[in-house]
């Protein structure tokens, strides 16, 4: 049996482009001492970014543009939304610490889904939150190469999944309908 999974391994430097205009300095850099590391095939990543990859070789140098369309889509000005301060108040007081303007903070929705927001300002009664992606409206730039890129084993397969929420997302409740694969079902 043929796997299609890739166990991928790159360094990469990730610069951000606003409207055309690239930014000097890498938003994100990832190298020898810090690879970014995934499987393919699996949704942990940009398909975009997934794409470029999947046929490069190891030593394989790389150069492209994600357009923010196919990256993390456009800004969403409804996105932009008040909370009020009470919300970050759990014992009555504002912890500085944590909630401040430029803070990335966990969040959890009406029905229980989890997500984060940036804090853009913290006003009298209310306090301005992003939920757009960070990257929202900005075309991204990989310049890098390939360290590995090789078939995924099994185990590394099922490590990725368990670790991402337990047997693919079932949490371990499938009754071995995943074949016993995912290492945790019983």
């Amino acid at each position: 049996m043929e796997i299609d999974n890739r166990y991928i391994t790159v360094v990469y430097k990730l610069y951000t482009v606003d409207e055309g205009v690239e930014d000097k300095e890498p938003d994100e850099v990832a190298n020898d001492r810090h690879p970014f590391q995934f499987i393919s095939k699996l949704g942990v990543v940009l398909p975009a970014f997934e794409e470029a990859v999947v046929n490069l070789t190891r030593g394989d140098e790389f150069d492209f543009t994600i357009p923010y369309k196919d990256a993390y889509g456009e800004f969403k000005d409804e996105l932009m939304i008040d909370v009020p301060i009470s919300v970050f108040m759990p014992n009555g007081k504002l912890d500085t610490n944590h909630i401040y303007e430029g803070a990335i903070v966990a969040m959890q929705g009406e029905d229980g889904s989890r997500f984060n927001a940036t804090i853009i300002e913290i006003k009298k009664d209310n306090v301005l939150v992003d939920l757009n992606h960070p990257r929202a409206g900005l075309d991204l730039h990989f310049v890098g190469r390939v360290v590995e890129n090789r078939p995924a084993t099994n185990q590394e397969i099922a490590d990725l999944l368990n670790a991402m929420g337990g047997c693919g997302g079932c949490g371990g409740d499938c009754d071995g309908g995943c074949g016993g694969s995912c290492g945790g079902c019983h």
